[in-house]
């Protein structure tokens, strides 16, 4: 059986190479020279090649095999390392890993941003991360593949679960600028959408298996998730809503028009954090809900988002749901 070389001798090699002498390593390492040269020796029998020049040189240099070993030993003693600050981390309470299920209806901004914090604050703990539409957030949490969901709508009343409202996001219809619907120039009535084809979200989600949310039209292309619907209407092939943090670029730059329909109810989406009531958050879920509570609770009303895109404020609020 082929020897394994140990950790010690893997620290006692990088010291060596990253100190550019024997002398220098053992200070550093508050060992005697003569046990870093035989540590050294050891680990080059075991690999069976040697790692550092020594003849006609008054410092060791890295032999060419010696500088490929240097970036294995680097990426084992950081995995090491990596290791213990997890097991660390696990001592004190801090989960391994966080699953997390997030509603495409959370703006994607405030995802990135407060990922990026999660990731400096929690180093240690892996994240597994899934985004999707209508009940799948709903659905992952309560048959335990996430830990925590992030999204809307609560479908069914279910004691199982605990639910905090966060926030909240709304629905526009928005059509392409040249678009039938958008020529017209006008508040647009029900009959003018009935003809025209709408683009739906199908979801996987049992929760949400035959029920459809603001679907007007008699013409209807189904699609898998928000990115495909997004991408088809830019593209002119028909008319739906968008969540506002979705639509709000192109609407801004002249891509897409938000339409002046009464009968689609635009009004805001309540958001929760969701999780099972057997499966409290550790301290690095926990910041995760409340991270995103902060900063979804002072999002933009629908009235301040129309304000800001120039579009009309609706004539009534409304909870709605897609």
């Amino acid at each position: 059986m082929d020897a394994n070389p140990t950790l010690d001798q893997l620290q006692v090699f990088l010291a060596v190479a990253e100190t550019g002498s024997f002398s220098a390593a053992s200070r550093a390492l508050n060992r005697a020279q003569s046990v870093v040269s035989y540590t050294i020796a050891n680990l080059e029998a075991q690999l069976e090649m040697p790692l550092f020049e020594r003849s006609g040189a008054r410092q060791p240099k890295l032999t060419e095999a010696g500088k490929a070993m240097l970036t294995d030993a680097r990426r084992i003693v950081a995995d090491l390392q990596v290791m213990r600050a997890r097991a660390k981390s696990m001592k004190q309470g801090l989960e391994a890993e966080v699953s997390l299920a997030i509603s495409v209806m959370v703006p994607s901004n405030a995802v990135v941003d407060e990922l990026r914090e999660f990731r400096e604050r929690f180093p240690s703990v892996a994240l597994n991360l899934n985004v999707g539409e209508l009940g799948m957030v709903m659905d992952m949490v309560m048959s335990g593949r996430a830990d925590i969901g992030l999204g809307g709508a609560l479908l069914k009343q279910d004691d199982t679960i605990v639910a905090e409202k966060i926030g909240y996001s709304f629905l526009i219809p928005v059509a392409s600028s040249d678009h039938p619907l958008v020529r017209l120039n006008r508040p647009l009535t029900l009959s003018d959408v009935r003809e025209e084809v709408q683009l739906v979200v199908t979801d996987a989600s049992e929760l949400t298996k035959g029920r459809d949310f603001n679907v007007l039209s008699y013409k209807i292309w189904r699609v898998s998730d928000i990115a495909t619907k997004h991408q088809l209407i830019r593209g002119g092939l028909g008319w739906g809503g968008l969540p506002a943090s979705v639509a709000a670029k192109d609407i801004m730059d002249g891509k897409l028009v938000a339409l002046k329909l009464d009968a689609y109810e635009q009004g805001e989406y309540p958001l929760y954090a969701m999780r099972k009531t057997s499966r409290p958050p550790g301290p690095a879920g926990q910041w995760l809900i409340d991270a995103f509570h902060r900063r979804l609770s002072s999002c933009p009303s629908h009235e301040e988002f129309a304000e800001k895109l120039g579009l009309d404020a609706p004539h009534e609020v409304r909870e709605a749901a897609e």
